[in-house]
């Protein structure tokens, strides 16, 4: 089926990219490294002018761009916010970024916004409301999204479907992309007690557009989606696996607190990229 939806101008490859972070700011401008793109958080780049705004003009010139979103919370059962809607607009407006992603998770009550990215349930009723939401977003936008799957530590009662076949649902109904995070995939795996490769073999390859890869902590025995260390050995292997059943992908490494420095990231980078090379052979 085909919606009209297009992408940003400029397609990222099936490449290695990292998060472009505050504490890197000048390292990028002063370095320029070899990198295949950059991801930026959209709602760091609300402000009306400002530092980042200017570092991202200015990098833009030089690496393809995808914004990721936070904080929309599509499956809340609260109105959209339109002034949010309205400044990732203007952003992919002024920026043409290849990619536009967001959560599929609910953030909010009437009169309540939770800082958190917190899991739905399951069922035909939500998937109508979130595939109606995500359809709303990308008329707005003009554009198609790609959606990201979430570490969760509860589960709904009542589930109707398991996620993976939630996630091709809103893919097959509503017209967007998937950003399969293949670290919350690991993680839900060895919190709920299923196998990440029935997953792998559930998702529909031609939704996916983008992997994300990142690091988790370990806390009495649950794991904790922190994105603050190294992929670990487990999530290289899901990521092989992907390339395998899925094939390659714009790939992202996150590392959002205790942020090393960016000869680190870059150097994780070049490892997915090695892991692409290894699979091409």
């Amino acid at each position: 089926m085909q919606y009209g939806y297009q992408q940003g101008p400029d397609p990222i490859p099936a490449r290695a990219g990292v998060g472009l972070r505050h504490v890197h700011f000048s390292d990028w401008l002063a370095q320029r490294p070899a990198t295949g793109w950059l991801e930026a958080h959209s709602e760091n780049y609300f402000g009306e002018g400002g530092r980042p705004l200017a570092v991202l003009d200015d990098l833009r010139r030089d690496y393809p761009l995808s914004l990721h979103g936070v904080g929309l919370g599509l499956g809340s059962n609260t109105p959209l916010d339109r002034a949010h809607l309205d400044r990732l607009k203007r952003l992919c407006t002024r920026y043409q970024p290849a990619l536009v992603s967001e959560h599929l998770c609910w953030n909010r009550l009437p009169g309540v916004h939770f800082n958190e990215l917190l899991p739905l349930p399951y069922t035909s009723e939500s998937l109508r409301h979130v595939v109606g939401r995500i359809g709303r977003l990308q008329d707005h936008l003009g554009r198609r999204v790609l959606i990201e799957n979430l570490s969760a530590y509860v589960q709904w009662a009542g589930a109707e479907m398991p996620e993976w076949d939630f996630l091709n649902e809103v893919a097959a109904c509503s017209g967007c992309g998937i950003l399969l995070d293949l670290n919350n995939i690991h993680v839900n795996a060895c919190n709920q007690g299923f196998d990440p490769a029935d997953y792998l073999a559930a998702i529909t390859p031609g939704y996916v557009g983008e992997y994300h890869l990142a690091g988790y902590e370990e806390l009495d025995g649950l794991l904790l989606d922190t994105h603050g260390a190294a992929v670990s050995g487990a999530v290289w292997g899901l990521y092989r696996q992907a390339l395998c059943r899925i094939g390659p992908r714009p790939t992202l490494i996150e590392w959002d607190s205790g942020i090393p420095a960016l000869e680190v990231l870059l150097a994780e980078a070049t490892k997915a990229e090695g892991e692409v090379r290894a699979h091409a052979a």
